[in-house]
């Protein structure tokens, strides 16, 4: 009975594991939006990639993806002085 929850609990792992490694990285998404902003022909600006985040943001496929966003808006507030 016991090893029988270790190996859900063990199958649960890996499976969130490979979950995240499947999401792009901070930079990567990063520069798509940048890339999209451009293409367009808008203004870059703190205010045009929080937007393209925050739309982004609504359309996640999972809590995991939403955490990602989340943590890519956040990092748009953040200062490193």
């Amino acid at each position: 009975m016991r090893q029988g929850r270790n190996l859900l609990s063990t199958s649960d792992a890996i499976t969130r594991y490979f979950n995240e490694a499947s999401l792009p990285s901070q930079q990567e998404i990063l520069g798509k939006i940048v890339g999209e902003i451009l293409r367009s022909g808008r203004s870059l600006s703190r205010k045009t990639i929080c937007t393209k985040l925050i739309c982004r943001l609504e359309q996640a496929n999972s809590p995991e993806e939403e955490l990602h966003y989340q943590q890519l808006i956040g990092l748009m507030f953040t200062s490193e002085r």
